[in-house]
């Protein structure tokens, strides 16, 4: 098991297969000419299922596959498939913006995919082209319905953006009242050297809950702790669906963080805010490296793992970012 000095144990891993995107959001990706990660140093699939060989006997039991977008990457159905296949007591998720899983939701439930994160931060076909670049917004919602037919459960993921979507509240609230899905609205982060994130983009999770209280009743959800992640949970009254709340800047659960990050070149990140990493492919990759040793780093950069709020508030004002690299390459 994976532990930290504060006692938090580590059952969730967050895999990036990719930093490649065919959206750029530009809360994500800031920088019009982005540099990719060259692919020579690039994790192949062959290296991802080393590493979750070994963090399978770790007592992770959770896996989220993201981006970039995972779907990006070529032979993903293959990559899903061999890992249900070789580690069956794994939780496999996937994190995707849903615009290319039209010709493979099918299969995804055939592999036994029983869950997709899907990236939506409006429901207007204008602002979303204006927001990704691309004009996939029917795309994206045929897709949900697609999904919630062949019982993948869904979890639409939107970043909560002030002056950008809060004034589609309404319409969010209505997409959990008639459809069974999970509507979550997550603060937005300051993340990557050149983010643009400022004050008067921040729509904090309180002045949500307020908002979507005076739509509809909310009735809190107990959720365990173990792998489901830091949303506060609600149903609605007389909703198919709920909605979540994810505050990580507003009301911080820094406390009972169970994940750890991979980044698409193989860096090992213990905290979403700090920059700090460990460099795991040399290792992933190295014949000389057993298993027990690839074990032993990970305990023990597990044991750092940091309280993600204690750097935040170090920071202080002094700068917009919390860290240096954009989140498409860390892997949300």
């Amino acid at each position: 098991m994976i532990k930290d000095n504060y006692g938090r144990a580590v059952s969730y891993l967050r895999l990036s297969v990719t930093d490649r995107c065919n959206l750029n959001c530009f809360y994500c990706r800031p920088c019009k000419n982005m540099r990719f990660i060259p692919h020579d140093q690039i994790l192949t699939y062959e290296d991802m299922f080393r590493l979750l060989g070994v963090v399978s006997e770790m007592d992770v039991q959770k896996v989220r596959l993201t981006g970039g977008e995972p779907f990006a990457r070529r032979d993903i159905l293959y990559f899903l498939n061999r890992i249900k296949d070789d580690f069956p007591r794994l939780d496999i998720r996937v994190t995707t913006n849903a615009t290319l899983i039209a010709g493979k939701i099918r299969a995804l439930k055939d592999i036994g995919i029983k869950g997709l994160n899907i990236s939506l931060d409006t429901l207007d076909p204008n602002k979303y082209a204006e927001i990704t670049g691309r004009n996939s917004l029917d795309n994206v919602l045929t897709s949900i319905d697609r999904c919630l037919e062949e019982g993948i459960r869904v979890k639409v993921n939107v970043v909560a953006l002030k002056g950008v979507n809060d004034d589609e509240l309404e319409g969010f609230v209505n997409l959990a009242m008639t459809k069974p899905l999970d509507v979550r609205f997550i603060e937005f982060m300051p993340i990557g050297q050149k983010t643009l994130w400022n004050k008067e983009h921040f729509w904090p999770a309180r002045e949500i809950i307020r908002g979507i209280g005076m739509l509809t009743g909310l009735n809190s959800v107990d959720q365990p702790v173990v792998n489901n992640g830091p949303a506060r949970i609600y149903s609605l009254d007389q909703g198919a669906g709920r909605i979540g709340i994810i505050s990580p800047l507003s009301n911080h659960f820094c406390g009972t963080c169970n994940r750890l990050r991979i980044t698409a070149d193989g860096r090992l990140r213990t905290c979403l805010f700090s920059d700090k990493d460990y460099r795991l492919l040399p290792l992933i990759r190295s014949s000389k490296i057993s298993r027990e040793r690839l074990k032993a780093v990970l305990e023990k950069a597990g044991m750092k793992k940091p309280m993600g709020h204690e750097l935040v508030e170090q920071k202080n004002g002094k700068s917009t970012s919390f860290c240096k690299r954009v989140m498409s390459s860390i892997g949300g």
